[in-house]
């Protein structure tokens, strides 16, 4: 007999082989993409966990989450510096830390939980998957309505896994990517069950994921929509002259203002000064509305009641804004700034650059444009499920996301943006139009594919018949529970191998050889 192997690796190779594993999983990920690698990145990170105690699976996991995050989001350092890169990516790590702790002493105490075969190679993996999965929930929402970048699933939109994100959503997608990865190294390590078998569960897991059919996302009729990029100087550290990236969106629009649409689209925060209050921004959407014949849908910034919002504002010629949307995920220290005295402390130069705080929106992001119930995201919304929840919901045949990526420059930020977007095009069987005021601009269709694009960091425009979606896929109908359901069957399954965990550890024969 042979005792299961409590730490399969030497705890200076552990931390190695997490320090390596940061800039493979991020290799899976835009503007690479590479997404095989995401998984060889997962499985670096579980084998580097497995089979240790609390404290050092801890360390393992915090060095894999450091390296991951410094990569992944290095663009948070362009203009800012190393403080906020550091400390974001330190932060997330702390919590990826956490998350790998609970997945090692997971590792420990299921399998005498539940110690046969069945219990190693069914149970385990989806405990992995799960908690996986609700470590990402966790950093997704808290601190300060959290951070949803960086899940697993994210790396997925250009792979033959993307169509599970309708039937699963993100989360979904992540649990079954984990959970794969998982099974393999269990497998791996069981000694008792012969090698064809092991091979063959291996595969047949894999077959079974990747059989799974793309949701039929139909569609019934389509809307023409025109989505406006030009390109102004419109990062923070810009200086622009007032009015210069509106004056931009206006240039580029000119272009095709004897076009025929329904509706036309500008990217975040563009139309300032805000046309609700300035008399000249409203006349030029007026004019503009006026000669297209069509509906504009601009960003802008308003302030009500004492309080400023990054706002999306419906408007028509002679009518104004009809209708509009606040934010309801303004990016904490990049928008507002929690808990301001206590922060400033610490870096007050960089605390002072966010001179103003914006407030969190409370309207429903659903507009009705003349017919067509058209989803609005504001930016950073477009990582938040909840609000695609909301979208769909609120009956929206259309999502519009708009996005300002300029202070980001050239970097990986506005294509892991844009992976998102496609994503959530698949997961809700919507048509989607990710407009931005620099790039990465593409209308999508349900199913993934691009129907047209601007090349970025120029001027330019998109014009397209767009389909409109009409059933619940269910990612959408099921929503949050599918996440809940998967982090809290991690949860479960650690607990009640936590009550198990004075049991002796299995043993494991080694199969027989037929002679």
């Amino acid at each position: 007999m042979t005792r299961l192997p409590r730490a399969p690796l030497p705890l200076w190779f552990a931390l190695v082989l997490a320090a390596a594993a940061g800039p493979v999983l991020d290799a899976g990920f835009p503007d690479r993409d590479w997404w095989p690698l995401t998984f060889v990145g997962i499985g670096m990170v579980l084998l580097a966990v497995r089979g240790r105690r609390a404290g050092s699976a801890f360390l393992v996991a915090l060095v894999a989450g450091e390296t991951f995050y410094l990569f992944h989001v290095e663009w948070t350092s362009l203009y800012l510096g190393p403080v906020p890169w550091v400390a974001l990516s330190t932060l997330e790590a702390l919590f990826f830390g956490l998350g790998g702790m609970l997945i090692a002493l997971a590792y420990r105490w299921a399998p005498r939980a539940w110690p046969t075969r069945l219990g190693r190679l069914g149970l385990v993996p989806v405990i992995v998957g799960g908690l996986w999965v609700l470590r990402e929930y966790v950093v997704g929402n808290w601190p300060y309505g959290g951070f949803s970048w960086g899940r697993v699933a994210e790396s997925q939109s250009q792979s033959p896994f993307a169509p599970l994100v309708a039937w699963l959503g993100i989360s979904g997608l992540s649990f079954v990517m984990v959970w794969m990865v998982a099974l393999i190294i269990e497998l791996s390590f069981a000694v008792d069950v012969q090698r064809w078998w092991r091979a063959g569960v291996a595969v047949a897991a894999v077959a079974v994921v990747l059989v799974v059919p793309a949701w039929p996302a139909p569609t019934d009729g389509t809307v023409r929509i025109a989505a406006v990029q030009g390109n102004g100087p419109a990062g923070y550290f810009d200086n622009a002259p007032p009015g210069a990236v509106l004056d931009s969106q206006i240039t580029e629009t000119a272009k095709i203002q004897d076009e025929k649409a329904d509706m036309v689209v500008w990217p975040e925060g563009v139309a300032q000064p805000d046309p609700t209050r300035d008399p000249d921004t409203a006349a030029i959407l007026d004019a503009l509305s006026r000669k297209m014949g069509a509906p504009f849908i601009v960003g802008t910034i308003t302030s009500r009641g004492g309080k400023y919002f990054n706002t999306s504002l419906l408007w028509k010629d002679g009518q104004g804004a009809v209708d509009y949307y606040d934010k309801k995920h303004p990016i904490p220290f990049g928008e507002y700034v929690p808990d301001r005295s206590f922060w400033r402390q610490f870096a007050p130069s960089l605390i002072d650059l966010i001179g103003r705080d914006y407030t969190p929106g409370t309207r429903d992001n659903v507009f009705d444009v003349n017919g067509v119930r058209a989803g609005i995201s504001i930016c950073f919304d477009i990582v938040d499920d909840q609000l695609l929840t909301d979208m769909m919901n609120g009956g929206a045949q259309v999502i519009l996301a708009q996005t300002n990526n300029a202070d980001f420059g050239e970097t990986d930020e506005n294509q892991q943006q844009l992976a998102i977007a496609r994503l959530r095009a698949i997961e809700s069987g919507r048509s989607l139009v990710n407009i931005s005021t620099v790039g990465s601009s593409q209308i999508i269709d349900p199913s993934g594919r691009t129907i047209s694009s601007i090349p970025p960091f120029q001027p330019g425009h998109m014009i397209a018949d767009v389909p409109l979606g009409t059933t619940t896929t269910p990612a959408t109908l099921l929503s949050r529970g599918i996440e809940f359901l998967l982090a809290g069957l991690g949860l479960f399954g650690l607990v009640v191998a936590f009550g198990a965990r004075k049991r002796d550890a299995p043993q494991v024969r080694a199969p027989l050889e037929l002679r």
